[in-house]
């Protein structure tokens, strides 16, 4: 099993789709990354999942309160590692932001109708928070 995971490590992740008392979604800008995104970031050792997205949502766009509610694990390769990502739906937060270091906007966008430029993850995402078949692959 060590030799496993030198050779092939896994990075765990979380994601969020933050919607608003209209039913809009939250969607990021990175700063190092093109696209509009779900927000989301990485769990920290020893932390649990439902803890790191609220804690990243935080530090990325100034969210206060929300309940986070478990929606799908996804996996992607990502170089010579596989990323590990849980995706959650939040509802009864506000978000408070002001651009830094790694987000420089926001929007929320109907989820139905996402802005141009948002990536193809993003879209297929959106598509499952709206009925379609989830997937096993971000």
């Amino acid at each position: 099993m060590t030799a496993r995971v030198l050779w092939s490590p896994a990075a765990f992740g979380v994601a969020a789709a933050v919607f608003d008392g209209n039913g809009q979604v939250l969607l990021v800008r990175h700063r190092y990354n093109p696209g509009w995104r779900l927000p989301g970031g990485g769990v920290g050792r020893g932390e649990p999942p439902q803890v790191a997205v609220l804690r990243e949502l935080a530090e990325e766009v100034g969210l206060r309160g929300g309940v986070p509610e478990f929606f799908g694990l996804y996996v992607r390769a990502a170089g010579w590692a596989t990323s590990v990502v849980a995706l959650y739906r939040v509802h009864g937060a506000s978000v408070n932001f002001r651009p830094n270091l790694e987000i420089r906007e926001i929007c929320f966008a109907d989820p139905l109708s996402p802005p141009d430029g948002c990536t193809p993850a993003t879209l297929k995402r959106l598509a499952e928070l709206g009925g379609d078949a989830p997937s096993s692959y971000w």
